[in-house]
């Protein structure tokens, strides 16, 4: 199996698909329900039209993969939950998956229709879970596009779109303090709710299901996030490798809870757009500077400036620049606007104080453009800075650990990069890892230095052969 095989791969679908079409076809019943799946015959579902038709019957459109390990690229991974969310973290399949004993999983999308029936499809991820496994995406694992070609026509008449590229890859994780815990949400419009618990997480089915691996054992606070929900929280308590089943979440008629704040862009080379995440503060990964945002917490800064309504009860931690985009929170803790930013919302507003992004330390390679591979002790390189008095590099491994530093690498002159070997231990093959460059300067005192850019969040990612 090929590298890309193995990576979490976001599926970019549009226009691939074809309806069921032909001169043959049955007229098409009209009023069918997009919502409740219902006035179509066995086998089609009901798809919206483009230009506001009324909504008709087509054969569905599915992506199937398998759900492997990580360790030998091959191993199917059983009862593992798979789900496809949008950009903006919202469930974009219809349900959650669930794996068969070699892994295999099938997922069904559903598709505003053109008017010759191919479907019109944006770009869409995928998320695994499963007990003993890191959920992916987490930690260093990101997500890539990728254009998927010719689809498969089924002998039921329905699309696949099935290939490397829609293959998961899960790492394995110790379970023996580990355990699962699942229930539902007794709300409406529930589906896709990121729910958290010990700083695990999963994604609700349509039918309000869900289930968490992977929770610390103990008793555990679990807690629903979606945008427009609010949700009582729930304790139960987790043994190690069993399943503490049927926690509830209900409804709460507490008020939502609202957002609002703005960002400065200093030294940014012009840039004014990047966007706004709020973040579960117990999935936060300090190092790493991200974690999981619940569906619709993800908005675009205009004019300096951003806000959030229906926002659910809870600690978040607010984000700013978090795709590649060319910004990053600015480090340098020398001038104000800097801090990490974290939130408590409870039923009301919630003014976020002004901070700083500012342009990146574009990175050459590995991971420029996506997840790499390497052999041996790969070469860090990536842009230099202006103003700097030298240069810190980190390495993380997959779950965000620290595995190596070197901390005095010298400032350079007349060259447009910045190089540096990788000296630590040997890197696993088949596992992630994360470099990050800063740069720094003398905060005035005795040794001391202070950051002024990094890397971005989601570059530098490389694998080992």
């Amino acid at each position: 199996m090929n590298s890309m095989s193995r990576l979490f791969i976001p599926v970019v679908l549009a226009s691939l698909f074809t309806a069921c079409g032909g001169d043959d076809e049955e007229k098409k019943p009209e009023g069918c329900s997009v919502e409740a799946q219902t006035g179509c015959g066995a086998g089609l579902v009901c798809e919206q039209v483009e230009g506001g038709g009324q909504p008709a019957c087509f054969a569905p459109v599915f992506v199937e993969g398998r759900v492997i390990k990580a360790a030998d690229g091959k191993t199917g991974i059983a009862n593992a939950r798979v789900v496809a969310r949008d950009v903006n973290g919202a469930m974009a399949s219809r349900d959650v998956a669930i794996s068969g004993v070699d892994g295999v999983y099938r997922l069904a999308f559903p598709a505003t229709r053109k008017s010759d029936g191919a479907p019109a499809i944006g770009a869409f991820s995928l998320r695994a879970d499963a007990l003993g496994y890191a959920t992916f995406p987490s930690g260093l694992r990101v997500a890539l596009p990728v254009d998927t070609t010719a689809p498969v026509k089924a002998g039921d008449g329905s699309y696949v779109v099935k290939n490397g590229s829609t293959d998961v890859a899960l790492d394995a994780v110790d379970p023996a303090t580990l355990g699962i815990l699942s229930g539902v949400i007794k709300a409406s419009g529930s589906g896709g709710t990121l729910v958290v618990a010990g700083g695990a997480s999963g994604i609700a089915g349509r039918d309000g299901t869900f289930t968490i691996f992977n929770v610390p054992t103990g008793s555990q606070e679990v807690r629903g996030y979606m945008q427009g929900l609010q949700l009582k929280p729930a304790t139960a308590t987790v043994n190690a490798g069993a399943e503490t089943k049927g926690v509830e979440l209900l409804a709460d008629a507490g008020a939502l809870g609202s957002v609002s704040g703005d960002i400065n862009f200093a030294d940014a080379a012009g840039a004014s757009t990047t966007s706004i995440v709020l973040v579960v503060e117990s999935t936060f990964i300090n190092q790493l500077g991200r974690g999981e945002v619940p569906k619709g917490l993800r908005t675009t800064v205009a004019n300096g400036k951003y806000s959030f309504t229906g926002v659910p009860n809870g600690n978040y931690v607010v984000l700013a620049a978090f795709e590649n985009d060319g910004l990053v929170r600015d480090p340098d803790t020398s001038i104000g606007g800097t801090a990490t930013q974290k939130i408590a919302v409870a039923n009301g507003a919630v003014t976020v104080p002004g901070f700083k992004v500012t342009g990146a330390l574009a990175v050459t390679s590995p991971g420029a453009s996506g997840p790499e591979g390497v052999t041996g002790k790969p070469t860090f390189t990536w842009a230099d800075d202006s103003s700097e008095e030298g240069f810190e590099v980190y390495v993380f491994d997959t779950f965000g650990k620290e595995i190596w530093k070197k901390t005095d690498i010298a400032s350079v002159s007349g060259a447009k990069t910045v190089s540096q070997a990788y000296e630590g231990p040997d890197l696993v093959p088949g596992l992630y890892y994360q470099f990050r460059a800063y740069s720094w300067k003398s905060d005035g005192k005795s040794g001391g230095r202070t950051r002024i850019s990094m890397t971005e969040d989601l570059k530098g990612v490389f694998f080992a052969k």
